[in-house]
């Protein structure tokens, strides 16, 4: 029987694990922290988790009013701009904690259900492969004694840790990193979130929306970065306009408490100061101590493990998969990546991993979903492709919803009109982007995507509309 060694039980190795397991192979899942990962106990399930309560909150707070309803307030009048409904942040702290304590013994009960065996403890590879093409791993259990084990392939996916900068140490309680914000019993009052990627405008816009006052502290000119220049620009005017202070082209230098409260340094000389602070400056791989480099896998400069399309390192019988990889920091990749690596080892049918049919999603309000080449392949001469975006404003459904911000925008090859990317900013953009991502996925054309039925009113009916007009365009002969 052919052994199989995951180190790392995320995504990228609970999903290896149970097609391993499924194609009949010997595995054992080697896990210090609970299967799961961080995706599911301290980032994805977590801070989805905080969103939602987030989310209702916000759609309360901006239409209530405009959709008719009434809601029996007490405060007394000279104070009747105060917020009507509030938020116990203890009772949903625990809520997330045990939503995600939940998931991860459901991931593990189908992980020992498929067959595998699951050891609690740190793994590493000890030198390279013996002459029989096996490797070892040496696992450090929890209570500090060590067994090794034979592997004919292993698997590394031991995700990252968040980044830290040297003068803005986290201490858990007013200067945080993402894993600690779930043990906070009270709302921040003030809440300076420092970095303005995907996870920071995520924690802003959610604790902007639960009731705390916030300040977004972005290096770049304009939040989300690396996202749709057009989504970015709808979500930090959503953000300015909820009373959000967003502090563009301003670098965070350190951080540290005064008392009760913290100060910034802004690289400039400048000081802000708040109640809490939150790091999101980026994720570090969890590479190290684990006798890569000397088993023959080689490292990126930033300590990711380099892998090819079908997840292989550059040692014999060595896999990787995750946020390790640095490949595209998201869950349906990472178990992809697993998945893909089992299938290859064990001489299965596998399609080497293809970006550019992935879909990402931010679950901001609105979210912002994506898929496939995106603008800046367009403008950049990466890709030559036809555009039309449309807002959602038109959307007959949206009217009713009092859903002012957001697009649909899809991008498609002239002459053939085949759909090679597309970008939605809605509410729940992460349920619309669906279509557009079969289109891309099966190479479908504006055509087949306008011809489609959808319902009205609906908010997907934006999707075809946009088709038609790029059809429209393409039969006019245009782009």
């Amino acid at each position: 029987m052919t052994r199989i060694v995951i180190i790392g039980g995320g995504p990228g190795g609970y999903e290896a694990a149970l097609v391993a397991a499924q194609l009949g192979a010997e595995v054992t899942v080697v896990d210090c922290d609970g299967l799961g990962g961080a995706s599911v106990l301290t980032d994805c399930v977590p801070s989805k988790t905080l969103i939602a309560t987030a989310e209702v909150m916000t759609t309360f707070d901006s239409s209530y009013e405009e959709l008719g309803i009434i809601v029996a307030d007490d405060t007394p009048h000279i104070e009747q701009a105060a917020r009507v409904v509030g938020v116990d942040l203890g009772k949903v702290n625990r809520r997330v904690k045990r939503l995600a304590l939940a998931q991860s013994h459901d991931i593990t009960a189908s992980v020992t259900r498929a067959g595998a065996r699951v050891m609690r403890g740190r793994g590493r590879l000890e030198g390279m492969q013996a002459l029989d093409g096996s490797r070892k791993v040496v696992v450090r259990t929890a209570d500090g004694s060590e067994e090794t084990l034979t592997a004919d392939a292993v698997l590394i996916a031991t995700g990252g840790h968040p980044r830290e900068l040297p003068d803005a140490q986290p201490d858990g309680e007013r200067i945080l990193n993402w894993t600690q914000v779930y043990d906070l019993d009270e709302l921040p009052e003030e809440l300076i979130v420092v970095g303005s990627g995907v996870t920071g405008a995520e924690f802003a816009g959610a604790y902007q929306a639960l009731g705390s006052r916030v300040t977004l502290v972005s290096s770049r000119d304009r939040v989300l970065p690396g996202e749709d220049p057009d989504a970015a620009a709808v979500l930090e005017d959503v953000f300015r306009r909820r009373g959000m202070n967003v502090m563009g082209r301003s670098r965070a230098q350190s951080a540290k408490r005064v008392g009760d409260r913290v100060e910034v340094t802004l690289s400039d000389g400048r000081v802000i100061t708040g109640s809490h602070c939150l790091m999101a400056v980026g994720a570090v791989p969890n590479s190290a101590g684990m006798g890569l480099e000397d088993a023959g896998v080689r490292l990126r400069e930033s300590g990711h493990i380099w892998t090819d399309r079908v997840s292989r390192t550059t040692a014999p019988g060595v896999y990787a998969a995750g946020d390790v990889t640095g490949v595209f920091a998201l869950a349906s990749v990472a178990a992809m990546q697993g998945r893909i690596a089992m299938y290859h080892f064990l001489g299965d049918a596998v399609a080497p991993l293809n970006l550019k049919t992935v879909s990402s999603n931010v679950f901001t309000d609105p979210e912002i979903a994506t898929v496939g080449y995106t603008q800046a392949d367009v403008d950049g001469g990466k890709i030559d492709a036809r555009v039309v975006k449309l807002p959602l404003l038109r959307n007959p459904r949206a009217k009713m919803q009092g859903i002012r911000d957001g697009f649909v925008k899809i991008f498609c090859r002239p002459g053939t009109g085949i759909v090679v990317g597309g970008v939605v900013v809605s509410p729940r953009a992460s349920e619309l982007i669906h279509p557009i991502s079969i289109a891309v996925d099966n190479n479908l054309t504006v055509e087949q995507i306008a011809n489609a039925f959808t319902v009205y009113p609906s908010l997907s009916g934006s999707i075809a509309e946009v088709a038609r007009q790029l059809h429209t365009r393409k039969e006019n002969g245009d782009g």
